[in-house]
């Protein structure tokens, strides 16, 4: 594949995970009885959250998505249309979940191999890659007024972790990069997949909290 296609393939899958990260932001402040514009932050910070602390972070500034309109628009898009329409994408919401963790695959993938090239070391780039995938989600529940998910028991940082980890395992040893990140991606969305199926959750604690 050429390398302007394989760019363009690139943009329109990064686009594709922000607008379905955004709709889970949405249906959030929609649940929660919030308005039209409460619902297009929550929409964006979901959708671009992880990316913008991943851009500060390595030095990247200002951030991708300040950088090209598509990545305003896209989640500001998302926001409006499950506002309105929040009935039709709640009767599909697995499908949602499922595109969901596409996402977060794709961005665990694109957030380590960033990192990477900005220069940092294997742990820092997978740290940074887990935090492109699950950070937006964070910012959103933080503004909802809700504990993160993430530290609800889901499966959801670690299959992230994992798959930025394959990335910087792989890249150490010198495959090539189309290998790496479809490594990667897999790893990342099979373990988020078998949790979702199997129910599987990360330990919780037993018994009253009255410590």
């Amino acid at each position: 594949m050429p390398e302007t296609e394989f760019a363009t393939t690139l943009v329109v899958l990064d686009l594709t995970g922000i607008f379905v990260f955004a709709v889970t932001g949405a249906l959030v402040a929609v649940r929660k009885n919030l308005d039209l514009f409460a619902a297009t932050v929550l929409a964006g910070v979901t959708g671009l959250g992880g990316g913008f602390i991943r851009d500060v972070l390595i030095g990247a500034t200002p951030p991708a998505a300040l950088a090209d309109w598509r990545y305003l628009l896209v989640p500001a898009a998302a926001g409006v249309l499950t506002f309105f329409f929040h009935p039709a994408i709640g009767r599909v919401e697995r499908v949602v979940t499922l595109f969901d963790s596409f996402g977060l695959a794709l961005f665990c993938v694109t957030g380590t191999l960033k990192a990477i090239d900005y220069g940092l070391g294997p742990l820092p780039a997978a740290l940074l890659g887990m935090v492109t995938g699950i950070g937006g989600g964070i910012l959103r529940d933080v503004l909802a007024g809700r504990v993160p998910v993430i530290f609800e028991g889901a499966l959801y940082a670690t299959p992230a972790l994992a798959g930025a980890g394959v990335v910087v395992v792989l890249d150490r040893l010198g495959v090539p990069g189309a290998g790496l990140a479809a490594a990667g991606f897999t790893t990342c969305l099979g373990w988020r997949l078998l949790a979702l199926v199997r129910g599987w959750q990360a330990p919780m604690p037993r018994g009253p909290a009255n410590v």
